[in-house]
């Protein structure tokens, strides 16, 4: 129970400095909504679903790894994050405190990407929503760890891209596919064994790269 209140004070005190500082949700609400929209007037004709799935993706991708940007940017501007490592708690608890905080963070973006995209291109199907859960799991599962690594290097913004975008592509290829087929559960299930494999490996392995 100690360490689920951990987890819940430490998720809870970012959605607090985000509700005050309002950097990360607005940034990312205003970059999808120009996404789709730029989309929907470069696009030539009628695109296939194929096509404007991808672009999806692409788009919540992209939001998403801004949300991920920022994720440490508190801590590192306060110079806290050793604090906060030093925590009478377990370390592990960061990670998944920080990632259910941007987790919430995408999740608003995405009452607003999804709309837009029925609005532009497709309606939005149960396996679309399905995979866009799991998929969100994973993107912000391993982009906090990532973001973690990252946040004590000089080239930060550009390292974090450079380690994201290279694991982020099983996670697209499976949410393209859900979306896209008529039987998504191949899919939808590789989306849960990859979100269930990171989920480990990040959990078990967090305090040592804070450590580090």
């Amino acid at each position: 129970m100690s360490y689920v209140r951990d987890v819940g004070a430490l998720a809870r005190k970012d959605l607090l400095l985000e509700l005050r500082a309002r950097d990360t949700l607005p940034a990312m609400l205003l970059f999808v909504a120009a996404v789709f929209v730029v989309f929907h007037f470069a696009l030539p004709g009628t695109p296939s679903r194929l096509e404007t799935s991808g672009l999806l993706w692409v788009a919540i991708l992209f939001t998403a790894l801004l949300g991920l940007g920022r994720a440490f940017v508190p801590e590192r501007e306060q110079r806290t994050f050793d604090g906060l490592v030093l925590a009478p708690c377990d370390r592990s608890a960061i990670w998944l405190a920080k990632s259910l905080a941007t987790l919430a963070f995408l999740a608003a973006a995405e009452v607003v990407a999804l709309p837009l995209y029925a609005l532009f291109f497709h309606r939005v199907g149960g396996a679309t929503v399905a995979a866009v859960f799991l998929a969100d799991l994973g993107i912000c599962g391993v982009g906090t760890f990532l973001g973690a690594m990252a946040v004590a290097t000089r080239a930060r913004d550009l390292l974090l891209p450079l380690l994201f975008l290279p694991l982020a592509m099983p996670i697209v290829v499976g949410a393209v596919g859900a979306s896209v087929v008529d039987s998504p559960g191949r899919y939808l299930g590789f989306l849960a064994l990859y979100d269930l494999l990171f989920a480990v490996v990040c959990w078990a392995s967090f305090e040592y790269v804070v450590a580090e």
